[in-house]
C-alpha cells in the first residue's frame, strides 16, 4: 500500500508532464490546438483518460505484470498547422518520451546528491524522499520505454511511420486508425505468453530495466 501511495502521484505527474511536452512542442511548431483546448496546464483534470490513467494501471497491478505504467488523454494536435510538416510531427511525437527521460535524469541527479547526504545524516524523512526519487526514475524510464514502442497509438508508432514509405506506410496508417485495439491486443496477449517466467509484454521493457540496473550500480553501489 505504501508503494501505491508513492507510485500513483508520481505516475500522474509524469504522464501529465509527458502530454504537456507534446502540446508545448506543437505550439513551437505552429500548432496552438492544445493551447486553445486548455491542455497546456499541469491541472490533472483535463488530462485524465478513463482507460490510460485509471483502468490500465489498475489492470497491470491486478494482473501482476511486474510493470506499472499508464498515460494521460492525448493532447489534440493538428499536423496541418505545423510549419515543417512531417519533421515537426516527428518532433512532437518524440517530445513526450524525451520529457520523461529529462524527468528521469533530473531525478537521478537529485537521488545521487540525496544519498550522499543520507549516508552522513540518515533520517526516516530522507529515506522516504529517496524512495520517492527512486520511483520517479523508474516510472519515467518505463514511460519513455513504453511510449517508444512502435505500436499505435503510442508515440513510437508515429516515429516509425515517419521513416516508412510506400505500402508499408499505407498499412501502418490503417493500423493507426484502429485506435487502442493494437495496444490492447499487445498487452493482453503479451501477458498470457510467458518466456523465462516473464510475459512477452514485459520483455519489451528490457531497455528501461537495463538502464535502471546501471543507475542502481552507479549510485547505490
Amino acid at each position: 500500500m505504501n508503494e501505491i501511495i508513492i507510485i500513483l502521484p508520481v505516475l500522474l505527474f509524469s504522464v501529465i508532464f509527458h502530454e504537456f511536452a507534446h502540446g508545448w512542442m506543437a505550439l513551437r511548431c505552429g500548432d496552438d490546438t492544445a493551447l486553445r483546448a486548455g491542455r497546456l496546464t499541469f491541472n490533472p483534470v483535463p488530462h485524465i483518460d478513463p482507460f490510460m490513467t485509471i483502468l490500465l494501471p489498475l489492470f497491470l497491478i491486478i494482473s501482476g505484470s511486474g510493470v506499472i505504467f499508464g498515460g494521460a488523454k492525448p493532447v489534440p494536435v493538428n499536423p496541418y498547422l505545423f510549419r515543417n510538416g512531417e519533421k515537426d510531427n516527428l518532433k512532437v511525437s518524440f517530445s513526450g518520451p524525451a520529457s520523461n527521460l529529462v524527468l528521469a535524469a533530473a531525478a537521478i541527479g537529485v537521488l545521487a546528491f540525496t544519498i550522499s547526504i543520507y549516508r552522513v545524516f540518515p533520517s526516516p524523512l530522507l529515506q522516504t524522499f529517496l524512495r520517492f526519487l527512486y520511483v520517479m526514475v523508474w516510472i519515467n524510464l518505463i514511460l519513455a520505454n513504453f511510449n517508444l514502442i512502435p505500436i499505435p497509438p503510442l508515440d513510437g508508432s508515429h516515429i516509425l511511420a515517419y521513416f516508412l514509405r510506400g505500402e508499408a506506410r499505407e498499412f501502418f496508417a490503417r493500423l493507426q486508425s484502429a485506435g487502442f485495439i493494437p495496444l490492447l491486443v499487445l498487452i493482453v496477449v503479451g501477458n498470457w505468453i510467458r518466456v523465462g517466467g516473464i510475459g512477452l509484454f514485459g520483455w519489451l521493457f528490457l531497455p528501461s530495466r537495463l538502464v535502471m540496473a546501471l543507475v542502481e550500480r552507479a549510485i547505490l553501489g
